[in-house]
């Protein structure tokens, strides 16, 4: 395993980070994919064996069984200053708006929820998850620099934003004295990379670390023509981020295969050596211990410069899906704006 600084931050991570989004019990939450205790546990032991430190959940995952999963996995099997903990917080709730609960309190009930289900004292990194129209930004800067001050986290990230709200935030940290987002986890993949109009260049000036989040690209890129998982079977949230485009993305994975073969290595690790050229620690799921192989595999692997560009060349756009499609749906409303395809009109 290899390591590297976060960004501005004081944090020495895996340039794997294990993404846990995958553990938890499947009874209490939107995936039915999810691994129980006993093999979450198993994956945990597997990913600390082959070097990776850097954790990321979040306290919506199977309704915060991924976190207690990952906080006894940690405790039984390292050190707890030898680990980095990501942990991401939703925005308000409507019933928290209707009762008055500020942004402040909000971000620190969820953090004081995520601490106890962890068996934690405090996060290394604690990442605001989504864009909240209905909090004011300074109640969301403000209250995570009180816990960092507080010392329940060390730094802050934030998670699928465009890069205007990144820079707006960090620069209304720095006009206050807060504490700054250090690092961004944003939808960005082989088969995905929206993030490289903007956001990438806005990290690259700032020192702003990238962790991406479906690093593969639900599993599309570890997966040879016919292959499958309960994953790719049942993940509806996945078919929806990528089934619009499958067609075009078909020319860039047999492209991965092609490279993987010539290789000698998995489409996995291609795909995530390619990411690497990109991002400081990509946010990468596993369901199996030999999956943690081709993850830490790929940090070895150097491709070319041809091979980079053979595998981007075939790229074509694709639209915002998911939570970014939210975010702009939610700016739209926000600012009375209307969208024809790639048009604004105001």
């Amino acid at each position: 395993m290899k390591y590297i600084k976060l960004g501005n931050a004081d944090l020495t991570v895996s340039r794997i980070c294990m993404g846990c989004m995958g553990f938890g019990d499947p009874a209490r939450g939107q995936h039915s994919w999810t691994l129980d205790e006993e093999r979450s546990r198993k994956i945990i032991r597997c990913g600390l064996e082959k070097g990776i430190n850097f954790f990321d959940t979040a306290i919506a995952y199977q309704s915060g069984t991924s976190e207690q999963y990952l906080g006894k996995a940690l405790h039984d099997f390292a050190k707890r200053d030898e680990v980095v903990i990501a942990i991401k917080f939703l925005p308000r709730s409507n019933e928290e708006i209707e009762s008055g609960t500020s942004g402040q309190k909000h971000i620190e009930n969820m953090i004081n929820k995520s601490l106890e289900n962890l068996g934690t004292d405090y996060l290394d990194l604690y990442i605001y998850h989504m864009w909240d129209y209905n909090t004011p930004l300074y109640d969301i800067m403000d209250g995570l620099n009180r816990m960092v001050k507080a010392g329940k986290t060390r730094y802050i990230g934030i998670s699928n934003c465009f890069a205007w709200q990144l820079a707006k935030a960090n620069a209304l940290a720095e006009k206050e004295g807060f504490a700054k987002f250090v690092s961004v986890q944003g939808h960005y993949n082989l088969v995905f990379r929206e993030e490289e109009r903007e956001m990438v260049g806005l990290c690259q000036a700032d020192n702003i670390a990238m962790t991406p989040y479906s690093a593969l690209a639900g599993g599309r890129l570890s997966k040879r023509p016919g292959e499958s998982s309960k994953r790719l079977a049942e993940d509806g949230y996945a078919k929806l981020k990528y089934g619009g485009y499958a067609k075009q993305d078909e020319v860039i994975l047999e492209r991965t295969v092609e490279l993987a073969d010539k290789r000698g290595v998995t489409m996995t690790e291609i795909s995530l050596a390619w990411l690497l050229t990109k991002a400081a620690s990509p946010v990468v799921g596993a369901t199996k211990c030999s999956h943690v192989d081709g993850m830490t595999g790929s940090v070895d692997l150097t491709l070319t410069g041809e091979e980079i560009a053979y595998l981007e060349e075939c790229y074509v756009p694709h639209p915002l899906v998911g939570v970014m499609a939210q975010n702009t749906a939610a700016f739209a409303k926000e600012n009375h704006v209307w969208s024809t395809g790639d048009q604004k009109i105001k």
